[in-house]
């Protein structure tokens, strides 16, 4: 029995969605840039597959671009408005708990073009404060970037709050790394007064490789990428037309589904959250307020135990779950987001991520946590952090 529970690392592909994407590989293979028919049925595909997240998104389809995911929407959003408004001014504002792909981009324009960014605290929930961002603007703030949703500890943030405050400058855009929100935690990209909103297709059952940035209409972007012109001039390249379409069957499955499934993780994680409760040596990092915190994601420590150890010792039992972030797992580093909750360093040292999907079931979080109380005794006697 494997349990899959390192979701917010990536996610399966849907059967739906597998299915549209070998459809589209086979019979749709055209450039949608050609002018012969095969290449207009290609252009067709991806007008309607635009339609469709614009759509769900409530946005209007102008408003959306086809990247290759999170990293792409967040490195275009931000050094696209950095490049583009800098004659405005060169200050950014940020939260110390955003994802290498906002928070190492920030840190790139500071180093290398000459901008000012502030990265704002979060409290011990991992949560920014309004008024920080309040007190933080500045007259050359050019652009806010926060998450919507954390990617380790599940932590919400104040969007929608910061949308409003935002609505007063006018001339400070305001960008939303979406990408472990959606279809997650509900969102309105309009009414929260957000200029650009980064998403992944492969966090919501798509495959690798595909994603969206909503860009305002009036909002401009400096281009990233210099070619052919392909999606408004702002990303040249011969469109992945497969991925496409299956990034927006994936996102209107995950909206039109998105109370059900909701509902389906809450009760999930209610049933980790009281089993971890019983497991002595065990301690919660996830923020347990509902109204702050994601239904996929809970974060726990082990003190005492090296979580690769536990990473390790789990995936021999087929229990799949990981110590940060996906694309941080790898460097020897402690997490930026657990230090700046202010965990105590046996905490920060033993810490796992375990993240759900719509697909794992309530025997997936009974094996992980029989498993975990099994195993636990046992390296917390021989392991020293």
């Amino acid at each position: 029995m494997a349990v899959y529970l390192d979701n917010s690392a990536t996610t399966p592909v849907a059967a739906e969605v597998q299915q549209a994407l070998l459809e589209v590989v086979a019979n749709y293979y055209g450039n949608p840039s050609s002018l012969h028919r095969i290449g207009g049925e290609a252009e067709k595909l991806m007008a309607k597959a635009r339609e469709v997240a614009a759509h769900v998104l409530g946005v209007n389809p102008g408003e959306l671009l086809f990247t290759s995911g999170g990293t792409e929407s967040n490195n275009l959003a931000i050094k696209g408005v950095a490049f583009q408004y800098q004659s405005r001014g060169k200050h950014i504002i940020t939260t110390q708990i955003e994802h290498a792909a906002v928070y190492q981009v920030c840190k790139t324009l500071e180093k290398d073009f000459g901008f000012e960014v502030t990265y704002l605290p979060v409290d011990k929930n991992g949560v920014v404060s309004v008024q920080d961002v309040e007190q933080a603007l500045r007259e050359d703030t050019i652009l806010v970037s926060v998450m919507h949703v954390n990617n380790e500890l599940g932590s919400v943030q104040p969007v929608e709050k910061i949308g409003r405050l935002l609505k007063n400058r006018p001339k400070v855009l305001f960008h939303v790394d979406d990408v472990q929100g959606v279809g997650k935690v509900p969102l309105d990209i309009k009414q929260s007064g957000i200029d650009l909103l980064s998403i992944s297709g492969h966090k919501i059952h798509a495959p690798k490789g595909t994603g969206l940035l909503y860009v305002r209409e009036g909002v401009r972007l400096y281009p990233l990428l210099h070619g052919g012109g392909q999606e408004q001039g702002l990303r040249s390249g011969t469109e992945n037309v497969p991925g496409i379409v299956a990034l927006a069957k994936a996102l209107r499955l995950a909206k039109e589904n998105e109370k059900v499934h909701i509902e389906h993780l809450l009760g999930l994680k209610q049933t980790l959250l009281g089993g971890l409760a019983t497991i002595h040596g065990v301690q919660i990092n996830t923020p347990l307020d509902k109204r702050i915190s994601a239904p996929h994601i809970v974060n726990l420590s082990c003190p005492g135990v090296k979580p690769e150890v536990l990473v390790h010792a789990l995936g021999e039992r087929d229990i799949y779950v990981s110590t940060t972030s996906a694309c941080s797992s790898r460097q020897q580093q402690h997490s930026r987001t657990l230090q700046a909750i202010g965990l105590p360093q046996t905490r920060l040292h033993s810490a796992l991520r375990v993240s759900m999907s719509v697909y794992n079931t309530k025997e997936d979080i009974d094996y992980f946590l029989q498993t975990l109380e099994d195993i636990l005794p046992h390296y917390q006697k021989i392991m020293k952090v």
